[in-house]
């Protein structure tokens, strides 16, 4: 099969490997449409891979070709999302159900071969069929999706809030939806990119701040007045913004930290004595899980989506063939030049 195999720091080369063989209780998924996160750029372009070669890719949607012993629930033809996280289903925390926390876990895409390839195993529990008015392209959005989702429900969001998302990234951009569909009073997006701005304007967002501007803070005291926000969503992992929600969280709320970020990062005593004095809630958000695995994050992005709630499509910047990852990689490399998601597509079939 054809596979897009990374060597070592921005060396993938797309070749001929073996396909394959499920296992117990595993299942052979043909790959129709697969992404790139913002987590697989410092691995191709950096040194964050955990072992070379390595074939990544871990947000996927495609048909069941092949089923191993065991497998009952899931069939060969069916339509599924993959999820990633192989937790070992032992633990003390897999039984609590935080599988995410799992210490002795794989990923597919990171620890294991992914889904930059003609075909992945994964196993039979890590399918979420999808409905066939659902396409391969949207489909491979369920991962950052559940994300998003598993962020706000791990904040026990409600609805009825003014929410502030930092960072307008894919993440962030579902964190947009998924607070509309639960009920937010508003909603208002932050980043410092005009067409990510503008893109979501038309997914839903009440309102949009672009952060240059001298003036956004006094845009945002326009919103929501003196108090802040009750729910601050950051997303994009900067040091910037994760000082920012600190600035912008209202007293009592709740201030989410879902991007990861990747250098140090310090707060100066009077910004953290904000914590103090606003009395806000201050928790991270790890992955897409809970229980029964892989959670109800997944089953409801499936359901919502087959019920035309989300607009996934046109999150989309991109869509090339397999073959042609290293030039989406070389887009990567121009700050500003890729405005959404990279989907990369294997085989003639529409996605």
């Amino acid at each position: 099969m054809k596979a897009a195999v990374l060597y070592g720091q921005d060396d993938i080369r797309v070749e001929d490997i073996a396909i394959p063989e499920p296992q117990a209780h595993e299942i052979l998924v043909k790959v129709m449409a697969t992404g790139i996160c913002g987590s697989d750029v410092p691995r191709v372009l950096g040194t964050k891979a955990h072992h070379y070669p390595i074939v990544l890719g871990h947000e996927f949607a495609g048909i069941v070709a092949k089923v191993g012993t065991g497998v009952t629930r899931i069939g060969v033809g069916d339509r599924i999302a993959g999820a990633p996280l192989v937790p070992c289903h032992q633990c003390v925390d897999c039984f609590k159900g935080d599988f995410a926390q799992c210490q002795y876990y794989s990923f597919v895409g990171s620890r294991v071969n992914g889904s930059w390839a003609e075909y992945v195993i994964i196993p039979e529990i890590n399918a979420v069929r999808i409905d066939d008015t659902v396409s391969y392209a949207e489909a491979a959005f369920f991962e950052p999706s559940a994300v998003a989702l598993h962020a706000l429900r791990h904040i026990s969001f409600q609805g009825g809030e003014d929410v502030a998302i930092l960072g307008g990234g894919t993440i962030g951009l579902l964190t947009l939806q998924w607070a509309k569909v639960l009920g937010a009073r508003t909603v208002t997006v932050f980043d410092i990119n005009h067409d990510r701005l503008e893109l979501a304007r038309k997914l839903g967002a009440d309102y949009v701040i672009d952060t240059r501007s001298e003036d956004f803070k006094e845009q945002a005291t326009s919103i929501v007045g003196a108090k802040g926000f009750g729910i601050v969503m950051e997303t994009a992992g900067s040091d910037v913004t994760m000082r920012l929600s600190f600035e912008l969280a209202a007293n009592k709320a709740k201030v989410c930290f879902v991007g990861t970020p990747t250098k140090e990062l310090t707060f100066d005593y009077k910004l953290f004595e904000l914590m103090n004095r606003k009395e806000f809630i201050l928790t991270g958000s790890w992955m897409s899980y809970s229980a029964p695995f892989p959670g109800n994050e997944w089953e409801l992005t499936a359901h919502f989506l087959s019920k035309q709630r989300f607009n996934f499509l046109d999150m989309i910047d991109k869509i090339l063939p397999l073959e042609q990852i290293n030039d989406a990689f070389e887009l990567y490399k121009q700050p500003g030049a890729v405005k959404g998601k990279i989907l990369l597509t294997l085989g003639s079939e529409p996605v």
